[in-house]
């Protein structure tokens, strides 16, 4: 019996020493991969966007790159599929792909905001995270824990490594202080599901109220006399 423990374990830390090795090489080839692809691609995309005559095209580019870059997110899918799951398809993926999408878009716009006006990130993030936690009070639970699992997914590697390096390259093109006017744009994703997703929420709290005043009131269980007057010729 102590044998067949032994070789349990044995195998066990065997799987578990193959994953880990695998999980090594997926993070060193990925890593190659935004450093030979992504970094560089962002960073010439910002430089060739920021033109001094034609700047504030860069809020509604970088609106439509924030709006597609979500697909390319493997753990936001994840995501998406498990909710769907857990709540038996009452919130689905479809409908947080768009969620994320939109959230995501915004956080990008304003990202490129900042950058050509130079307004400091904690004029969005302070009221954005006041917002954020004033509707976790109004939507159900549920919404509360998918909009800061949300938060921290819509923030991943794939979607970082692509959206920092084309903010620093719009902002040294510009000639801002990238310090102050490039980063945070990881911030503000990480913000924006989180209204998005409380958002939905909402909605979706006030579609249950119509739909609820509109159920017709079931059976009480009372006994109720009815009265029935005959007329006799």
């Amino acid at each position: 019996r102590d044998g067949h423990i032994l070789a349990e374990h044995e195998q066990q830390g065997a799987e578990d020493g193959q994953h880990a090795a695998e999980q090594y090489a997926g993070l060193v080839l990925f890593l190659c991969g935004v450093n030979v692809g992504f970094g560089p691609v962002g960073t010439v995309l910002g430089r060739s966007l920021a033109q001094p005559g034609y700047k504030w095209l860069l809020v509604p580019i970088g609106m439509l790159i924030g709006f597609f870059i979500v697909k390319a997110e493997p753990a936001i899918q994840v995501l998406n599929r498990q909710i769907q799951s857990v709540t038996s398809g009452a919130i689905s993926a479809r409908a947080m792909n768009r969620c994320l999408s939109i959230g995501v878009s915004v956080s990008v716009g304003l990202a490129m905001l900042r950058v050509v006006t130079g307004i400091p990130v904690a004029y969005i993030l302070l009221p954005g995270y006041v917002l954020a936690l004033g509707l976790s009070f109004a939507v159900p639970p549920i919404f509360v824990g998918i909009a800061f699992d949300s938060g921290g997914v819509a923030s991943g590697p794939m979607t970082t490594t692509f959206l920092l390096p084309l903010s620093i390259g719009a902002c040294e093109t510009l000639g801002g202080n990238v310090m102050t006017d490039a980063f945070g744009v990881v911030a503000l994703v990480a913000l924006t599901p989180l209204i998005a997703v409380q958002l939905m929420g909402v909605a979706y709290r006030i579609k249950m109220s119509r739909v609820e005043k509109r159920v017709v009131p079931a059976f009480d269980g009372r006994d109720e006399i009815v009265e029935l007057e005959e007329e006799w010729a």
